[in-house]
């Protein structure tokens, strides 16, 4: 008996390895497979985190825990009862499955470009915020300081702005994501947060006036009827850098990522500050790739109107999030991508439409997120007895595959990119391996590496919170460029010379915007 534990105990590295290899290319994730976390218990994936077991609890519908698997022969029974007739909305479905070939892909992906050795920090952001971006924003800013004062006074303690200063002020803001300090004034202030060394810089007051004026666009146009036009030549730069600084690998994920406060802070604030505290007037929902974490893509959607049910009532339109979706895969067509989606974007007919694109998806279903129109209703009911962990049903039409897995609930997804016939396995350092089709597999390893990767990427949010909604677009989509760019330094041969931490990396940036370290020259 004790020998046979031991063979139990050398299989499961093994078992293991061969499971980490088929995803070998999520090269930058510290910990795909939770092993250094405490096991996730009812989670069928691997995340640890918060947001992946907040995710994982709302994906399995309506589902009531029961006790314990049935015995093995009512499970065998169960899976060789007929399958019940379907009724119109099903129709097209069948239990009969055939394998076929994933889409092909032969771009290696990665940086498109091949930094020098001695690249600074400075370098890699500006690949997405270069100098001439920052120009434009000192033009605008001197542009709107002009006409603030020929409208409400002048202002004697105001001198136009200079590039210098602008690179400054971005420093100053970006700071508070290495200090993780409320307020960029904490810089001055000679408290807990203070910094003698980039107070030096420049004063407070000076600070205080650019950030009065700071405007990336300074006037409307009498064309312009987009809810985010001081923003949006902007956003349309830093996209543009994206595209041309990286390629990204064959899979990709569709979400949401972490962008309010650390709930930490949250927890030690007094009622009053909460209150004055103004809702988030948008979401913000990115393309990312899964092998890297690069963010490819940003979308933000503008909230319409007040009302009381905020943006929470937008999470339950799947209406919306298919066009999110068909928004964030514009530039995607043509080129056999596999997309992961959560419920509340997964839909048959999002799918179809991609795929004609030659996009694949991989998406998790819920009944009450997911648009389940034209899924067949026996696959998306529970069977009134559980069957055994890891046992499966699926359907397929055309290339589409439906899933339910069972996993101490029942877990469904669709699928045109991976064939129904292929076999994976979910590992458990305590409840060892779960049997799985290779598409669970799939979903489970790349949407749990983005959940983890939210708590990396999150370690640059500028804490500064303006009230103005096209500042708070523009300083998430600043946090976002300062990951990407870390992200490029990191599978660069910069990386090999000086290893620098994401912290370490921030703070480079920080001094290198204000001139307190040197940038290596401009390329």
């Amino acid at each position: 008996m004790a020998e046979g534990g031991g063979g139990a105990r050398r299989r499961a590295p093994a078992l293991l390895e061969a499971a980490r290899a088929r995803y070998e290319s999520l090269h930058i994730s510290d910990d795909v497979f939770g092993e250094s976390g405490p096991d996730s218990g009812g989670n069928p994936f691997y995340s640890t985190s918060a947001a992946s077991r907040s995710s994982s609890a709302a994906s399995s519908d309506d589902e009531h825990e029961r006790p314990g698997p049935p015995p093995a022969a009512a499970a065998a029974a169960a899976a060789a009862a007929p399958e019940p007739e379907e009724d119109e909305a099903g129709a097209g479905w069948t239990a009969t499955l055939r394998d076929r070939p994933p889409p092909r892909f032969e771009d290696t992906g990665g940086p498109t470009r091949k930094m020098p050795p001695g690249a600074s920090a400075m370098d890699f952001f500006q690949l997405f915020v270069p100098d001439n971006v920052l120009k434009n924003m000192v033009v605008q800013t001197n542009m709107y300081a002009k006409k603030f004062q020929e409208r409400f006074g002048s202002d004697g303690a105001w001198a136009e702005v200079t590039l210098t200063e602008m690179k400054a002020f971005l420093g100053y803001m970006i700071s508070t994501s290495i200090s993780h300090c409320e307020s960029v004034l904490s810089i001055w202030s000679g408290g807990f947060y203070s910094n003698r060394s980039l107070a030096l810089v420049m004063s407070q007051a000076r600070f205080e006036k650019i950030l009065k004026y700071f405007h990336v666009v300074a006037f409307r146009s009498s064309q312009t009827t987009h809810g985010l036009y001081k923003v949006q030549p902007f956003l349309d730069s830093l996209q543009n850098g994206f595209d041309s600084a990286f390629r990204p690998s064959q899979t990709q994920v569709l979400h949401e990522p972490l962008i309010d406060e650390d709930p930490v802070f949250i927890a030690t604030c007094t009622e009053r500050e909460l209150r004055k505290r103004k809702k988030r007037k948008f979401s913000l929902w990115v393309r990312q790739c899964s092998s890297t974490g690069f963010i490819i893509q940003i979308y933000v959607h503008l909230k319409e109107g007040g009302g009381p049910d905020g943006l929470d009532a937008l999470k339950n339109k799947p209406q919306l999030h298919s066009m999110v979706a068909r928004s964030l895969c514009r530039n995607a067509a043509g080129k056999n991508y596999i997309i992961f989606t959560g419920p509340s974007i997964t839909s048959l007919t999002l799918f179809e439409e991609l795929e004609k694109q030659e996009i694949y998806c991989c998406g998790l279903l819920s009944s009450r997120k997911s648009d389940c129109t034209g899924l067949p209703p026996s696959m998306l009911s529970n069977p009134a007895t559980a069957p055994a962990r890891g046992q499966h049903r699926i359907k397929m039409k055309g290339n589409m595959s439906l899933i339910c897995w069972y996993n101490k609930g029942h877990f469904r997804f669709l699928t045109n990119a991976y064939s129904p016939v292929q076999q994976g396995v979910i590992i458990k350092r305590k409840s060892g391996e779960i049997p799985c089709p290779l598409a669970v597999e799939a979903f489970a390893a790349h949407l749990s590496y983005i959940c983890k990767y939210d708590d990396k990427y999150s370690k640059y949010f500028i804490s500064h919170k303006p009230n103005k909604t096209w500042q708070q677009v523009f300083w998430f989509a600043i946090s976002i460029a300062i990951n990407n760019a870390y992200i490029l330094y990191k599978m660069s041969d910069a990386y090999h010379v000086k290893r620098y931490s994401r912290a370490q990396f921030g703070e480079r940036l920080v001094r290198e915007l204000l001139g307190l370290e040197e940038a290596s020259p401009a390329h």
